[in-house]
């Protein structure tokens, strides 16, 4: 049986500007075949055991050549698999995918084409310039900056680039551009024209320099700007000191190490891109639920002899419903019992369940939960507290004070894990790390074990931020300085801080 091959626009490097089709290909896909422009991030769509084949091109060498590269798509395709051909921008924007599909469709492999977000507009505009403008420009052009080697002549009809359209956007043409320069030059480009050029564009690494024909060249070279990159001329680019904005959010130029475990590190992740910064996702820590069940399915089996059901985290939320579910219960099991949870993110978990917690305290800890609670608890009555293994015992210390009787259960385990130590080391060594976040007392415990000995090496040490106070002391007990702590132990609190702490304004 054929498979069938989908030329996959990978956009131009934000992953939020991915397409949902282009999304669903993924996951659905047997193999990938992928660029360096391409962002990482996008395989996480990827199913399980799928193939995933690295073609990324630098301009001086190949993975493989495109002759390589076709053939590979063909022979996936024959072998009857899902095929992504992911690649930087639009495939049929200088991205070579007419070749590509020309290639299928010689040897009978179906086929389809997904644009992606091209970086020749977009680049401009997260750069704040517009290629088109009503006062300064009317039309653009998207020229290649690098034909094909071996051409006795230039294809490019630079006399009509020089004097024709407003905006001019030069893809892959860094390593020419004293080239560029003197050939718009030569047949009559001012050389007071407005020249930009937008480094690794839409990412949090990018960065733009600007300068006129006359100069650019040096800039250039002054600003180390290497590919890729992209080439604007115009008088476009004047605007870019009003409309710069995506190098103007508070996060910008800003690598931040996320240390929760790769299940719960997303919505930390999204807050830190959204706000420009770069996520450094760093897993400490892997959460998974118990692999026996039994005192949990005894209690659930038996509800109706509970009074209270507290919650000291979103996971206990999560993995508690999982089991009910998976027992034939639904929330109707849970009548005339009342619910406590230790913070807003448990209380949004259990609010998605359908519940509205009962008893939530002002400062996020089981402690002040099992205070809270002591206030309205006798020794009639009974709690269920499905917890991780490594809960505060202080919760259950403060609740038994009350008379009430407690069964806490042991619902997730927490493991250390240490996904990609090297890269960190590096990265540490190198001064590459503006700020390490910790979210747990496991997720320092973990990072100290991992790279402890690297951390205490560095003569100049990232800024370390705790998102509340029990995280912080074990900080503290281990040697690590605390320059930040929200004073409401949540995700969203701890960004702002940052921020503030980060970026000012």
């Amino acid at each position: 049986m054929i498979g069938k091959v989908a030329l996959v626009g990978a956009g131009p490097g934000d992953y939020g500007l991915f397409t949902l089709r282009g999304k669903e290909l993924l996951q659905e896909a047997d193999a990938v075949v992928y660029d360096r422009l391409a962002n990482p991030r996008l395989l996480e769509f990827c199913k399980d055991g799928v193939e995933l084949h690295y073609v990324g091109k630098m301009p001086d060498r190949h993975t493989l050549t495109q002759d390589e590269i076709n053939a590979l798509l063909v022979k996936l395709g024959k072998e009857g698999k899902k095929v992504v051909r992911l690649k930087g921008g639009d495939p049929f924007v200088f991205g070579r995918g007419g070749e590509e599909a020309e290639e299928l469709i010689q040897h009978g492999i179906p086929w389809e084409v997904v644009p992606g977000v091209t970086s020749a507009i977009s680049g401009p505009a997260y750069a704040g310039i517009p290629v088109t403008h009503r006062e300064l420009a009317s039309s653009f052009a998207v020229i290649t900056g690098h034909e094909e080697p071996g051409k006795e002549a230039s294809a490019i009809n630079w006399a009509s680039l020089a004097t024709g359209p407003d905006t001019l956007i030069f893809l892959m043409g860094v390593g020419n551009l004293g080239l560029i320069v003197e050939k718009l030059v030569e047949h009559g480009k001012p050389l007071d024209t407005p020249v930009a050029l937008i480094q690794w564009a839409t990412r949090p690494n990018q960065r733009a320099v600007s300068g006129t024909l006359k100069d650019i060249v040096e800039v250039v070279e002054r600003e180390g700007i290497t590919s890729p990159a992209i080439i604007l001329v115009g008088k476009v680019v004047s605007l870019r000191d009003t409309l710069k904005w995506f190098e103007n959010r508070p996060l910008f130029g800003n690598k931040i190490l996320v240390t929760r475990a790769r299940s719960q590190a997303s919505d930390l992740t999204e807050l830190i891109t959204k706000a420009g910064g770069e996520a450094i996702e760093f897993p400490t820590i892997e959460v998974s639920p118990v692999s026996d069940w039994k005192e949990i399915d005894q209690a659930i089996n038996k509800l109706d002899l509970y009074t209270w059901l507290i919650f000291t985290s979103a996971n206990a939320v999560e993995y508690f419903f999982e089991r009910l579910y998976t027992k034939g219960y639904d929330v109707r099991h849970l009548a005339g019992l009342k619910v406590g949870v230790v913070g807003r993110a448990t209380r949004d978990s259990l609010l998605s369940k359908g519940i509205i917690a009962d008893v939530m305290p002002e400062f996020y800890t089981g402690e002040a939960l099992a205070k809270e609670l002591a206030k309205k608890l006798s020794n009639s009555d009974r709690i269920l507290f499905p917890r991780s293994e490594i809960a505060d015992k202080l919760t259950v210390k403060f609740l038994a004070e009350t008379g009430a009787i407690i069964d806490d259960y042991t619902i997730y385990t927490t493991t250390p894990v240490a996904e990609g130590v090297d890269e960190v080391d590096t990265l540490l060594k190198n001064d590459k790390i503006d700020c390490i976040t910790f979210t747990s007392s496991s997720t320092v415990e973990n990072f100290h074990t991992a790279l402890g000995s690297v951390w205490n090496s560095l003569d100049e040490k990232p800024l370390v931020a705790c998102i509340g106070p029990k995280t912080a002391a074990r900080a503290t007990e281990l040697g690590y300085a605390i320059d930040y702590m929200p004073n409401e132990a949540t995700i969203a609190a701890l960004v702002e801080g940052l921020k503030e702490k980060l970026g000012g304004e």
